[in-house]
């Protein structure tokens, strides 16, 4: 073989590692710009995100001082009302009467003195939206409106119910100097109901052993678990015929010969504002409205309404009362177990 044959192999040998150190020169280079646009990618995307989290944190922070400065308007308001016009003063009584709700006797006092104690309120209007609740807490709303208008004899007690005015709720409303629903209004429902359920067989069927202890004889007498027993029976029976009867009494004091003789009056039943109108359960019909305004004459409403605590404000408006509801209607909430229903 000749020399020039092998002066051009080693030629050609070296054109092609040239020629491959350039492919792998050039696909290197596209490695590292794709690497390249890819960290630049996510880190414009990281920046995106810092700045929407900003953005949404900001918003919920304007949100929170937005509710704060709207409750101290609304109080600045509410008192610059009170103190400046005569008024009629309204207190809500809606929803289930008991010590843990909106409408317990120590948020019902304290607007009720608060109303009587204000010489610009003429008349105190309790506007009435309930299906009833405890005896112990109605019993004393009761007491104290009572209290307040031998205390404040010029100033007129009004109960107003709209949809619903039942059990508890009439209780407190009997109260009142007078009463007034609109002719569809629910009113009555003068009775008392204790509830519970039974599982002994449910037990058995499972083979499930109740095992409970106890220091008094009757100790355990509403336990779901154990077998009923006629004579305990008839000592809760005893208990809510006591509390009935109290109820009646109340009503009777309260609304005296303007109640109608009938027997169905404290059977339980539920009558329409028209019906009730009938048998003296109240005065007449009309609206908050045309109570302020035709019996009151002052038709200037303000509400008179517990004073709470901002961030209370803020936990309800942000749906923390959603687990409260939940509870109240899965039956495990804090109350009474006899209820004026």
């Amino acid at each position: 073989m000749s020399e020039n044959h092998w002066d051009e192999r080693e030629k050609n040998r070296n054109e092609a590692e040239e020629a491959l150190a350039r492919v792998r020169s050039e696909s290197k280079g596209r490695e590292w710009q794709l690497l390249e646009k890819v960290v630049s990618g996510i880190y414009v995307e990281q920046r995106r995100a810092r700045r929407w989290g900003i953005f949404f944190k900001g918003l919920t922070f304007l949100y929170l001082f937005a509710l704060l400065g709207l409750f101290f308007v609304g109080n600045q308001l509410g008192e610059s009302d009170k103190a400046v016009e005569v008024h009629t003063a309204v207190i809500e009584v809606a929803g289930p009467i008991a010590a843990d709700e909106d409408a317990s006797a120590d948020n019902l006092v304290g607007s009720l003195r608060e109303a009587f104690d204000e010489p610009k309120a003429k008349a105190v209007v309790l506007r009435i939206n309930s299906p009833g609740g405890s005896p112990v807490q109605a019993g004393y709303v009761y007491d104290e409106i009572k209290r307040l208008r031998a205390l404040h004899p010029e100033k007129k007690v009004y109960a107003v119910i709209a949809d619903m005015g039942a059990s508890g709720a009439y209780y407190i409303a009997a109260a009142a100097d007078e009463i007034y629903a609109d002719k569809a209004s629910l009113v009555g429902s003068i009775g008392v109901t204790a509830s519970g359920f039974g599982f002994v067989e449910l037990m058995d069927k499972l083979g499930v052993e109740r095992r409970i202890y106890t220091a008094g004889e009757h100790k355990a007498f509403l336990d779901p678990f154990s077998p009923a027993n006629e004579r305990e029976g008839r000592l809760w029976q005893e208990v809510l015929n006591t509390t009935h009867r109290q109820f009646i009494e109340q009503v009777r004091q309260g609304r005296g010969e303007r109640l109608t003789p009938d027997d169905r009056l404290f059977s339980g039943l539920v009558w329409t504002g028209e019906q009730a109108l009938e048998l003296g359960l109240v005065d007449g019909l009309g609206s908050t409205s045309y109570v302020a305004r035709e019996l009151v004459g002052h038709e200037k409403l303000v509400e008179y309404m517990p004073k709470r605590q901002p961030w209370q404000e803020i936990v309800d408006r942000l749906g923390a009362s959603f687990g409260k509801a939940l509870a109240t209607e899965l039956g495990i909430s804090n109350s009474n177990g006899i209820r004026l229903q």
